[in-house]
């Protein structure tokens, strides 16, 4: 028999124990038929049936009484029985519509308990019926609630006040090993009773694979799993105790486990006083959590390592892993992506070469695409266009940086396959400090390196991340670094002055933070993956402490005649109309490549202006209001001659 008709049959053999069971209720108002006779057709029809009827799973459910699960027929009687709902009215006297109160089910059905009815009974604690508390007890009114009703019915659904707040969770495609270690360590922790409150608390750097690990967990136990983002949780104790009873109740119903996500950082305050109230197996994940009063099982789960990652490719790809072998290791090495990021971006290179893409460099530039996500909502991305031939620098600046993209080339061969890599992470991070005036190139380089090794470039400003409350610096340069980690992009931190000033006494607590957060930086950035970049105008400012945790440390000096020459001659693409240019007397002017850039592109839109070619004069004007911007009035020597 398929699902949907042993469903079928399941729903037939429901339906005809709700008559039979309102048809008992019915004659115990009106002194018909006698509950006994009915009672054991009511039996017949539970043989017949696949599996209880809905009533028995509500009751077991929810330890309800004889007495308590008549109370319930009977309120659910008077909406789908017309027989059962006129025998009601009946029972209340003349003018009343039909109806259930307390004072009728106390006389009218077995066994009978006040308790029944109290706010801590599982008739009212559960929300199963609501109490019109203006008659006073005994004469108030009970209504089931609609969602219990079709309950009774045999639909079942999430209830509509929990769908703004909930969205379903299902297993992703891949699980890295260690995930799946960390899942099967809980599991065994739970069915051994190690873990009886239910509660499960991840953490760590991946909450995408935090939330892989708890669906994988749930599916095995046969719950379906709901996600509740922790911000959403209301503050108010009231509201968090309403929150907490129709959850539950609808973990009974629908068999159900709950995920609260904390986002990034995020760690709500009153998200452990929700989960405190919960039963039944509640996932905590996120990289900071609260503190909760109930007993938990704690895992961690970060990223998976590049051997995971490489395995996971491989599973991802499956026949085409073929193609794209050559970059499997390398992808795996410069990307930290999270198991199902792997899984989505697999599929869309799988379709990218069915459609006959060729497959040199895709998969790279898939990662790339797929890491920057994050990224891109903290720094400001550059894209990297230029090159070698554009970077005017010194021969020992030039080799210097050349090093620098050798050793994020080959990270590979001397961490992991030589072993270099093998006693932790610390100092294995490629960082960088480039330091010279503004408009010299620093930028530029840096935007050459991530042309070079493919890799995307971010800016972020140091000045803007530095925050004058304490601990909040840090809190920033985490969630930066995080993101980062990712993308295996090139980092170029702007204004490092703001944090690597020279250190002084330390003479109160935000002096002591300020040297924590440098600290911390450092920490981050000999760890990060990728390349990270120090940038300062102010050399001299720095601490020579900071200089040799760095690996490179390159000079930026103002450029001379013969630089600046060679910088103007690289300024004007081949296809802008140039006329009467003088390379030589340009080079005078004593400004950096930045302002030279500025400059020409002033002129070229001078010149395009008035429809001429670009011509001295325009150059003339345009540097005339690049000074002035400077505050800086040109000289007559370096202007002399240029019209």
């Amino acid at each position: 028999m398929s699902d949907r008709a042993a469903y079928d049959t399941w729903v037939q053999a429901n339906q005809r124990r709700l008559v039979g069971e309102f048809d008992r209720l019915k004659a115990r108002l009106t002194g018909g038929e006698s509950a006994g006779a009915t009672g054991d057709t009511i039996d017949e029809i539970d043989a017949q049936g696949p599996a209880p009827a809905a009533i028995d799973v509500l009751a077991k459910l929810f330890g309800l009484s004889r007495f308590e699960r008549d109370v319930l027929l009977l309120c659910a009687g008077v909406e789908m029985n017309s027989e059962l709902a006129h025998a009601c009215g009946e029972a209340l006297g003349s003018g009343h519509r039909p109806s259930v109160t307390f004072g009728l089910a106390l006389a009218a059905l077995e066994a009978p308990h006040w308790s029944a009815l109290t706010p801590v009974g599982p008739l009212r604690r559960w929300r199963l019926v609501e109490l019109d508390e203006s008659s006073g007890v005994a004469n108030a009114r009970l209504r089931i609630d609609e969602r219990v009703l079709h309950y009774l019915a045999g639909v079942n659904y999430l209830d509509p006040r929990l769908r703004p707040l909930l969205r379903t969770r299902r297993p992703g495609e891949l699980l890295a090993v260690a995930h799946r270690q960390t899942a099967a360590t809980i599991l065994s922790a739970i069915e051994a009773g190690r873990s009886s409150s239910g509660l499960v608390l991840l953490t760590g750097d991946d909450l995408q694979g935090q939330g892989d690990v708890a669906a994988f967990m749930a599916s095995e136990l046969g719950l379906q799993l709901y996600v509740l983002p922790a911000a959403l949780v209301p503050t108010s104790a009231s509201e968090i105790e309403a929150l907490a009873v129709l959850w539950q109740r609808e973990a009974f119903l629908l068999h159900a486990a709950l995920l609260v996500e904390c986002a990034e950082h995020e760690v709500p305050k009153q998200g452990g006083s929700f989960v405190d109230q919960l039963g039944g197996l509640v996932f905590v994940i996120g990289q900071e959590l609260p503190s909760f009063a109930r007993p938990a099982v704690s895992q961690v789960v970060n990223r998976p390592q590049a051997v995971e990652q490489r395995a996971l490719w491989e599973q991802a790809l499956g026949q085409d892993a073929a193609l794209v072998n050559g970059s499997l290791d390398g992808v795996s090495w410069q990307f930290r992506l999270s198991a199902g990021t792997i899984a989505t971006t697999g599929a869309q290179v799988r379709k990218r070469l069915a459609g006959d893409e060729r497959p040199e460099g895709l998969l790279w530039r898939a990662c790339r695409a797929a890491g920057r996500s994050k990224l891109d909502d903290l720094a400001q991305r550059i894209e990297p266009v230029a090159d070698w031939a554009a970077l005017i620098v010194s021969v020992p600046q030039q080799t210097t940086l050349r090093a620098m993209a050798a050793q994020v080339r080959h990270r590979l061969t001397v961490y992991q396959d030589w072993g270099f890599g093998s006693h932790g992470t610390r100092g294995l991070g490629i960082t960088a400090l480039f330091a010279g005036e503004s408009g010299t190139g620093k930028t530029m380089a840096a935007e050459v390196l991530a042309n070079e090794l493919s890799l995307d470039l971010y800016r972020i400003d140091l000045s803007a991340v530095v925050s004058k409350y304490i601990g909040e610096t840090e809190r920033n340069l985490r969630r930066l670094f995080d993101a980062a980690d990712e993308s295996g992009a090139i980092l170029l931190f702007d204004e490092a002055d703001a944090l690597f000033g020279k250190r002084s006494e330390v003479k109160d607590s935000h002096d002591r933070y300020a040297n924590i957060e440098v600290s911390y930086l450092l920490q981050r950035m000999e760890a990060y993956r990728g390349l990270a970049i120090l940038t300062t105008n102010m050399k001299a400012a720095l601490d020579q402490a900071f200089h040799r945790r760095l690996r490179f440390v390159v000079h930026f000096p103002f450029p001379d005649a013969a630089q600046r020459e060679a910088i103007w001659r690289i300024m004007f693409p081949i296809s802008a109309p140039v006329e009467g240019l003088d390379y030589p007397k340009l080079a005078r002017l004593h400004m950096a490549g930045g302002s030279i850039r500025n400059i020409a592109l002033n002129a070229a839109f001078l010149a395009a202006q008035v429809r001429e070619p670009l011509r001295m004069g325009h150059l003339l004007q345009a540097a005339q209001s690049e000074a002035a911007k400077r505050d800086r009035p040109l000289s007559d020597a370096e202007t002399r001659g240029w019209v």
